[in-house]
């Protein structure tokens, strides 16, 4: 016998939930039909045994080759529930395969795609399922889905060209802190024995460097605590929407970053806008759904203001120059598009020009900020070399003398 978990509403509307034996899944729902019970959510229950420890996480990647593949299923005139029956069972990914057949069984009982795709809000983003939930409204669905699917391709592109400007600056400095600590941790109290033993006066340079080491050394587990404290003072700041804010505002003031966090986030919005506006979604819930997509507290008070000021019938490109986040440029050919009635073509084409901005940010700021890492950690490995052999120029004059 199979045991599921339940969640059922009563005849008499109230919600009830728990557990139900039953051969399979058909027979459960049969039996608790019968009982007077309208299943919401029916899922298996494992063991503690059957449970896996870690779920196999669901990357970007396969949501958009998931839906790229829904796409040409649909488009070849197949069954929406076969379609969806042989992705899942072809999936590799157990968690992509435990969805499809969730999607599978409540398609069999006749809710909507997006119906289905909601109970997973941590795999399909919010934009995701509200312009699946209009594509099925219009009959566009594999038009849609290609949609998506070249989105979320653009998104993991920009998400990466992100990642690899970083990760040549983050391994020079990871090499040159391991460098510093080695010299200092290591090799510098095997010459003050020998520092000691000679009787010298050594340069400021080198005793600064030992002090340093001595003090790491004694109280390095009041380092460890103090740094596990200031973590946890942050994180929990962080928790609070005020510092979320502040975190935001901090970010977007820092020079160089700041600009390109801006031109990243102005781009993913009239990214998600236009894919919504095209699948025919209404605006002020196409806005909502853009701003939650930007995670940035700075840019989604600012959209707030612009909700507000859209339902007053002031239009869109007006309320977003009025922000101070959004740069003219942005808000000119946004308005353009409303002026002409093609409003969606436009901001696809105001995605693409902060695209363009976003990779030349991207290469400057890589540009600049290798030779700073290497500027800056070769000084600081420098300066215990130096160190190092001032003390033993410094001792050999000594003895000499």
């Amino acid at each position: 016998m199979a045991k599921f978990s339940y969640v059922a509403v009563e005849a008499d509307g109230r919600k009830a939930a728990g557990t139900h034996s039953a051969a399979n899944r058909a027979a459960a729902e049969a039996e608790l039909n019968s009982r007077g019970l309208r299943i919401i959510q029916l899922n298996d229950k494992k063991s503690f045994l059957q449970a896996e420890i870690t779920p196999a996480r669901v990357k970007r990647e396969e949501v958009m080759h998931l839906s790229r593949q829904l796409g040409a299923f649909v488009r070849a005139g197949l069954p929406l529930i076969e379609a969806v029956h042989i992705l899942g069972t072809e999936a590799k990914n157990t968690s992509v395969r435990r969805m499809m057949s969730d999607v599978e069984e409540g398609l069999r009982r006749g809710e909507k795609l997006s119906d289905c795709f909601n109970r997973h809000p941590k795999i399909f983003p919010e934009f995701y399922r509200g312009i699946l939930r209009s594509a099925e409204l219009t009959g566009r669905l594999d038009t849609v889905l290609d949609q998506l699917a070249r989105y979320l391709e653009r998104d993991i592109e920009a998400r990466r060209k992100i990642k690899s400007a970083l990760i040549y600056p983050a391994v020079i400095a990871v090499m040159s802190v391991v460098t510093v600590v080695i010299l200092t941790g290591f090799v510098l109290p095997r010459f003050e024995v020998f520092f000691e033993g000679l009787d010298a006066e050594l340069p400021w340079e080198t005793r600064f460097l030992l002090e340093t080491g001595r003090f790491v050394t004694r109280w390095w587990w009041a380092l460890i605590a103090a740094a596990v404290a200031l973590w946890a003072l942050v994180f929990a700041i962080l928790r609070t929407n005020p510092g979320r804010r502040l975190r935001d505002r901090v970010v977007l003031r820092i020079p160089m970053i700041g600009l390109t966090i801006r031109y990243a986030l102005i781009e993913r919005f009239c990214r998600v806008l236009s894919s919504m506006a095209g699948a025919g979604v209404a605006l002020p819930e196409a806005l909502r759904v853009a701003k939650e997509s930007l995670r940035n507290r700075v840019y989604m008070q600012a959209l707030d203001d612009v909700g507000e000021a859209m339902l007053r019938g002031e239009g869109l490109a007006g309320p977003l120059a009025r922000t101070a986040v959004f740069p003219p440029t942005a808000a000119r050919m946004i308005r353009v598009g409303e002026e002409t009635g093609t409003l969606e073509t436009q901001l696809e084409v105001t995605a693409r020009y902060y695209e363009g901005e976003l990779d030349y940010r991207l290469k400057k700021l890589t540009a600049l900020f290798e030779p700073a890492v290497i500027l800056v950690m070769g000084g600081v490995v420098g300066f215990v070399a130096i160190a190092l052999v001032r003390a033993m120029y410094g001792v050999f004059s000594q003895v000499e003398i």
